[in-house]
């Protein structure tokens, strides 16, 4: 054992270049505790991540009687973070970790949203509790989308689609199905994705990010589907990272406080100051050109937008797949129609779109649609041609937010390199779309 340490150690000490793409080679190394700082300093001796060891080690502790330690702890290397698999669908092979299944507000809220914990997200999590009890054994998560391995795998299986079928109303079946995804992707990201930026730790950008403050009259709300949720190549998140929390405030797909809490708002705020971006030819669509920003709004100082939510202009941003997302403008429309009685969901047209950095990664159907975080940039770059606006530092706020999408396309495009694939994808457009 002595003598493998010793080993391990020397490999530890050659370059940062030559080692990193070898990490998988050492893996049957048990390492002590001492030398992870070490290690984190020889493959980032400039600006070596905090939690290191929980990106590529295996933690468990265990109670050492015989040498009177009331703890210890073990830790071996996981498995090479390079032989990613679809970044597209988020999916890469990686090792189980060991979780407790317990949540925090702390640990919640620091994903990139300023809610409670949702009732059903807790409960998700509490019969993971009562299955783990009951089989006795410990659940691993084994993939950042919360994959169980192994026997718990099935009888979860069976407990889930028992529960589902249980659920006569279609509403609670997408809440059940919302919370089942986002607990169990929180659990199954644990010290495998920065909380932040949501890419793994060595790929981690939040050092690079430069954030930058959006005009108060501004609220995004990023409608999010569940399946985006910590998703790697999300652009959405980029908004508030970039932004702050209450510019960009995230709304789950099928999480009903997060829907409640964007629904009063939107009745605070008036039907005339709620916009939807989505490309959707048989609803009321407007020109950015033609929002009529009232003018106590335009000259309100920050202060006061600040302390009221009513004054500021709401922008919905639906983020998930254009599969998902027609299943999520149609639940926003009902709500509108329920809300504001019978009236439809405005929605924005955006004057011409630019070709995001990321078609380059993720191509997308046709050449009138672009990411999340790109349709964000043109909306802001429309509203600076609204006289009202052009004081507003708005085309700085968009170049702002096209710096953090270089940076993510740039995080991912190195990921691919590493594992051999290519970076620049077959294009699916087609100029008649």
């Amino acid at each position: 054992m002595e003598r493998s340490t010793t080993a391990a150690f020397c490999l530890f000490t050659c370059s940062a270049s030559s080692f990193r793409p070898f990490l998988h080679e050492i893996s049957p190394y048990s390492l002590p505790i001492s030398i992870h700082t070490h290690l984190r300093m020889e493959l980032y001796p400039h600006n070596p991540p905090q939690n290191f060891p929980a990106r590529y080690l295996k933690v468990s502790a265990f109670s050492n009687a015989n040498a009177g330690n009331p703890t210890s702890v073990s830790t071996q290397l996981g498995a090479d973070d390079y032989s990613s698999g679809n970044e597209e669908e988020g999916i890469e092979p990686m090792t189980s970790f060991v979780i407790g299944n317990d949540i925090t507000l702390e640990e919640w809220q620091a994903w990139g949203t300023s809610s409670q914990i949702p009732a059903m997200v807790r409960k998700t999590i509490d019969d993971l509790n009562l299955l783990e009890r009951e089989l006795e054994i410990k659940l691993n998560f084994c993939t950042p989308r919360g994959k169980l391995q192994g026997q718990e795998r099935i009888e979860e299986d069976k407990k889930h689609r028992a529960t589902y079928k249980d659920l006569l109303v279609s509403e609670q079946k997408l809440q059940f199905f919302t919370a089942r995804q986002v607990a169990y992707r929180l659990l199954g990201s644990r010290g495998y994705l920065c909380q932040n930026c949501w890419l793994p730790l060595l790929d981690c950008t939040c050092s690079k990010l430069i954030k930058h403050s959006l005009w108060r009259g501004i609220r995004f709300w990023l409608y999010m589907h569940p399946k985006d949720f910590l998703r790697k190549n999300n652009t959405g998140k980029l908004l508030w990272q970039v932004y702050g929390k209450e510019a960009a405030r995230l709304c789950i797909f099928g999480i009903q406080e997060h829907e409640e809490s964007m629904w009063n708002a939107f009745k605070l705020a008036g039907r005339d100051k709620v916009w939807c971006l989505y490309p959707d030819t048989n609803s009321n669509v407007h020109c950015v050109e033609e929002l009529s920003v009232p003018k106590h709004v335009a000259s309100s100082s920050d202060q006061s937008l600040m302390m009221d939510d009513q004054l500021s202009m709401n922008f919905i941003l639906v983020d998930g797949t254009w599969r998902n997302s027609r299943a999520m403008f149609c639940r926003l429309k009902e709500h509108a129609h329920a809300v504001w009685g019978g009236e439809s969901l405005p929605c924005l047209a955006l004057s011409h779109s630019n070709l995001s950095v990321m078609h380059r990664l993720r191509p997308q159907p046709s050449l009138d649609r672009t990411c999340t975080a790109g349709a964000a940039v043109q909306l802001l770059y429309d509203l600076c041609l609204v006289q009202e606006l052009e004081p507003k530092g708005l085309d700085q706020s968009a170049k702002a937010l096209e710096n953090s999408l270089d940076l993510l396309l740039n995080a991912l495009s190195g990921r691919r390199q590493r594992s051999g694939k290519p970076i620049v994808r077959a294009q699916r457009w087609k100029e008649n779309v």
